[in-house]
């Protein structure tokens, strides 16, 4: 009977029914005399049906089987408005993530920040067991897993990991701008996620995202899970939405580090730049006084530079310049602070760190720079540098001093003969190992100790 009415589209009409019959919607025999089953119809499809039963042997009238009609109708309408409600209350709550999803997302200015919110609302839309964010390097040509988490550490070791553009679904999103695979249905046996060097997890759930920006592609959103048919289309419409508001903000992001970079960063060298060593120095100066910890100040400056720039041009001046600032680089620590000041200045900020373990730094510094050989054309040629040392709280207790000694003890650097590093020391001048010296509070007007000549 059923299967008549949805293959036929048309009402069935039975009576005389036995209790030998079949009626579906009852258990055990037939109660059942005359049946009236009608089409509940929506836009040509059959939705349901409608079906109207008697115990007594007496047939439907035309008016009853008019206003059984009329109540199939009135089915299809109910159940039409009710689908719409759900609907309706479906999209409410997807935007209400998404809603969630973008205030989480703007208030986060940091690129770990950003990741971390998308990955929570990721997780309101959909259930998931690992999700990881790559970038894409246009200058570069290259993929880089920016971040990655899952519940049994399958892939957080894949941070930081590159690969090449491959046909592996990673780099086939990036370049063509749409989701895969299509089904969410990974075949860990013909697909590849990243690269065959990185195996991915086999899970039957995979979704890989675009993220773009203006149309172009900044990276993927790559979602696992363990369940199957996880990201189906009623959760994947939103996480693309997702997948776009996560592209903006992490785009943005980056533009704010780039911004405090460059605010912060000098342009030639990539080392801090004046304001910036100002700001932090003086709150390490600021520890320093508090905790009774040892600080160094140390002040550099390339000997005869305005010679270096007239001889063989300024872009020769630059790459000196980088030259020490790769040597200042290479011998720093971790917590030590390296800025260029100015034209061919360099400062040092040294915690933990006394007169002598200053000293060590300036002559690895400076006789490092004086064996290292620079080319302009076809001439090779050295130079050499001079450092003022001053140390908390001997030679000042606040920033302010400790710069005004080191460079106190850097004039006499200069004044004394050039290549060569001096301690600032008080009210008296010290001959240290060759190459260095030290100075009185009164600078200038003091002769630094002639080094001895080995």
């Amino acid at each position: 009977m059923l299967g008549a009415v949805f293959q036929h589209k048309e009402s069935v009409l039975l009576s005389n029914l036995t209790p030998s019959y079949k009626v579906p919607y009852y258990a055990g025999p037939n109660p059942t005399r005359v049946l009236l089953a009608i089409p509940v119809l929506e836009d040509g499809r059959v939705r349901g049906i409608l079906a109207i039963d008697r115990t007594e042997l007496s047939p439907f009238s035309a008016d009853e089987e008019e206003l059984a009609a009329q109540a199939a109708r009135y089915c299809q309408r109910a159940i039409q408005n009710e689908r719409v409600f759900v609907q309706l209350e479906r999209a409410k709550a997807e935007q209400g993530k998404l809603y969630r999803a973008a205030q989480a997302l703007g208030a986060a200015l940091s690129e770990k920040d950003v990741l971390e919110a998308g990955v929570r609302a990721a997780r309101e839309i959909a259930s998931f067991d690992l999700a990881a964010v790559t970038i894409w390097d246009e200058s570069t040509k290259l993929h880089e897993v920016c971040a990655a988490q899952s519940s049994g550490n399958e892939i957080d070791d894949l941070v930081g990991a590159r690969f090449q553009p491959n046909t592996g679904l990673v780099s086939m999103v990036v370049r063509n701008k749409f989701p895969l695979p299509y089904r969410g249905e990974y075949d860990a046996a013909h697909q590849v996620v990243l690269t065959k060097r990185f195996p991915w997890p086999d899970m039957p759930s995979l979704l890989v995202l675009p993220l773009l920006v203006h149309d172009k592609p900044l990276g993927t959103l790559i979602l696992g899970a363990k369940r199957k048919h996880a990201f189906g289309d009623s959760v994947r419409p939103t996480l693309e939405v997702l997948a776009s508001h996560l592209s903006v903000s992490l785009s943005n992001a980056r533009m704010v580090q780039k911004l405090e970079t460059m605010a912060t960063t000098d342009g030639l060298t990539s080392l801090l730049n004046k304001r910036a060593m100002l700001e932090a120095a003086t709150q390490k100066v600021a520890s320093a006084a508090r905790f009774k910890r040892k600080l160094s100040v140390l002040i550099t400056d390339i000997d005869h530079f305005k010679k270096v720039n007239d001889t063989y041009g300024h872009d020769v001046g630059d790459v000196v310049i980088k030259g020490l600032a790769d040597i200042l680089k290479k011998h720093k620590r971790t917590t030590d602070l390296v800025a260029r000041f100015g034209g061919e200045e360099f400062v040092i900020v040294c915690e933990e760190t006394d007169e002598t373990g200053a000293m060590n730094l300036a002559e690895r510094v400076r006789e490092e720079l004086g064996k290292t050989q620079f080319h302009a054309k076809t001439t090779a040629f050295n130079v050499t540098c001079s450092v003022g040392v001053a140390t908390f709280d001997k030679a000042g207790k606040t920033w302010e001093e400790l710069f005004k000694s080191a460079d106190e003890a850097l004039y006499l650097s200069k004044r004394g003969g050039r290549n060569r590093s001096t301690v600032w020391e008080s009210m008296r001048v010290r001959v240290g190992n060759p190459g260095v010296a030290s100075a009185a509070p009164s600078g200038p007007q003091l002769k630094a100790a002639k080094p001895r000549v080995a």
